[in-house]
């Protein structure tokens, strides 16, 4: 028994040992990381939440310079969109349109007590997601979520949600920027009056209970939790990382095919799954977008080709069963 337990001993230390050496090799490569660029004090996240303020687009001119792409106001948000034009990609025999579920978006809010918050959605290749992720680290830029929105599709893309909080937009812009320039995200084009969508839009309309908007030739209706979302102690307008999408490409005879995602509490998840399903719908990934979001909110991306008034319908259905409400405004 003796020689048991003294073998044990031995058998622990050298393990025991192997850890503190193990945690020692690691500190310096630990605080090499570069904190979040212009980051706050995580000390904060115990004081009272903190509202963004109103701004307006001239407020947001060094940003723009710094990111090299011209951005629009978005009632508290400072938005940035960068669709992947220069991508062809199909998903079971249809080629996905950019605005459809290729489009690249950053958000940037100012906040009461003088800070920051960066959000953003970002399509990269698998080509081009390993040094992206390593240029955004570089930068201070924090990555939240990594997964799919479409099923089997070619090439492979992937959509990456990146976060940064600090009192320096520039620096964090300028970081996008060379993150960017790893990818072959376009360059901006010139804003031009959509085309006409050719569904029935009115019939969807009627269907969702929200007033659509066109984005070039996809159809979109988008809600918004009824709650006050926090990220830390962040409040987080409404329109930023807690919206449900819904979004038709139209693909003839009054056709489309479908793709965005539905934003859930815990409880709501397994309802609006079965909803889905029931009606015809086809489940992608379920996973969250955002590290300290409160409440804690999943989101479903889906597929679906079919009718679409009957598809709106479908959706509407799985909507319902979440506490959300119309966007007001629509595009925002």
């Amino acid at each position: 028994m003796a020689d048991d337990r003294q073998q044990t001993t031995r058998s622990i230390l050298p393990a025991s040992r192997r850890r503190v050496l193990t945690a020692a090799a690691l500190t310096p490569v630990l605080t090499g990381v570069p904190a979040t660029a212009g980051a706050v004090s995580a000390g904060r996240t115990q004081h009272t939440p903190v509202k963004p303020v109103m701004t307006r687009l001239a407020d947001w001119a060094d940003v723009g310079r710094a990111l090299g792409r011209p951005g629009d106001m978005k009632r508290f948000m400072y938005h940035t969109g960068l669709p992947r034009r220069d991508l062809t990609v199909f998903s079971h025999g249809v080629r996905i349109d950019p605005a459809l579920a290729l489009g690249t978006h950053v958000s940037f809010v100012r906040y009461a007590d003088h800070s920051t918050l960066l959000m953003g959605d970002v399509v990269v290749t698998e080509r081009e997601l390993q040094r992206f992720i390593d240029v955004l680290q570089d930068h201070g830029i924090m990555q939240t979520a990594l997964h799919k929105h479409l099923l089997a599709h070619e090439p492979d893309v992937w959509w990456l949600h990146v976060h940064a909080h600090g009192n320096d937009p520039v620096a964090v812009a300028r970081g996008l920027r060379a993150a960017f320039a790893h990818t072959g995200t376009p360059p901006a084009e010139p804003v031009t009056a959509p085309p006409p969508v050719r569904l029935d839009t009115a019939a969807i309309d009627a269907a969702m209970g929200v007033k659509g908007y066109p984005d070039g030739q996809i159809y979109k209706c988008t809600y918004v939790r009824r709650e006050t979302i926090l990220d830390g102690h962040l409040i987080l307008p409404p329109g930023l990382g807690a919206t449900t999408s819904v979004n038709f490409q139209p693909l003839g005879g009054g056709r489309a095919a479908l793709s965005g995602d539905l934003v859930m509490t815990a409880g709501e998840v397994q309802p609006v799954l079965v909803a889905l399903r029931r009606g015809g719908v086809e489940l992608v990934e379920v996973h969250h977008h955002n590290l300290t979001d409160e409440p804690r909110l999943f989101f479903v991306h889906y597929w679906a080709v079919g009718d679409a008034v009957r598809l709106a319908k479908a959706l509407r259905r799985a909507v319902d069963t979440t506490n959300v409400v119309p966007m007001s405004g629509g595009a925002g």
